[in-house]
């Protein structure tokens, strides 16, 4: 969508101050021993403590609150109370909500308790790709040119991107125009991005994979050549400047 309203800005600010707040006490929340169930109900009574409806739930019909991926799954992992984290578990959560007509997403992976898996460079280089990311978007720019600074920044630290999964244009829907805000140079894409519109930036960085395969579930998907993918979001208004990050309150850079 793009803002053309005070109250539109409003609007997106509550939606996306009910996903941050959300995506950030759930981190907190995550220790070995509790299954990833329990931990989508706590962010489940969070989100409906704001008023907010999930929007996997609401959108897709998903089973659950909130998208919880471990180790290999690398998004859109179903909550399960046969799930239960232990130390040193790559995970991920992705908040995404509808608050009065408005929809925020976000996201953000990270390790269960101590890093006995060595996952955190993984997890540093996608907190530090998206930063590098938001930062170079503005009015004008395409969108292909911040896909190649993802990839570019990937594979400078060792990483590869997942080609099929995307960022997104949100607002008044889950998923809006521009569609695909891919982690690589689409040549093909030609679109820019759009001073006042709102959209959702994500990074996927991938240890060996470069493609997301949908497994028996029917939501979960993994790699098409296994290893881990760290994946991290936020939802931003596009300025003539300095984007306005309307997740910020979620912590992931910290």
């Amino acid at each position: 969508m793009s803002i053309t309203t005070e109250a539109e800005l409003i609007g997106m600010k509550k939606a996306s101050e009910a996903v941050a707040y959300t995506l950030k006490e759930m981190r907190n929340y995550a220790k070995p021993g509790i299954s990833t169930k329990e931990l989508d109900e706590y962010g489940g009574k969070i989100l409906k403590d704001f008023g907010a409806k999930s929007a996997p739930f609401v959108t897709y019909g998903f089973p659950g609150w909130t998208c919880i991926s471990v180790n290999k799954e690398f998004c859109h992992g179903i909550p399960s109370d046969k799930r239960i984290l232990k130390e040193g578990d790559l995970i991920n959560i992705d908040v995404s909500a509808e608050l009065n007509g408005f929809f925020s997403d976000n996201g953000g992976s990270f390790v269960i308790g101590e890093d006995i898996n060595r996952h955190q460079k993984l997890i540093e280089a996608s907190k530090e790709i998206l930063r590098k990311a938001i930062y170079n978007i503005k009015g004008g720019v395409r969108i292909s040119d911040i896909g190649f600074i993802m990839e570019t920044e990937a594979k400078k630290r060792g990483y590869k991107v997942i080609k099929n999964l995307t960022g997104h244009g949100i607002g008044r829907g889950l998923h809006e125009a521009p569609h695909e805000i891919a982690n690589y140079r689409d040549k093909f894409n030609l679109t820019r991005f759009k001073k006042n519109s709102v959209v959702a930036i994500e990074t996927f960085i991938s240890t060996t994979s470069t493609i997301a395969e949908t497994q028996k579930d029917g939501w979960t998907m993994a790699g098409n050549k296994g290893g881990f993918m760290a994946q991290h979001e936020h939802t931003i208004i596009v300025t003539d400047g300095k984007p306005i990050i309307l997740t910020e309150m979620n912590e992931i850079w910290n």
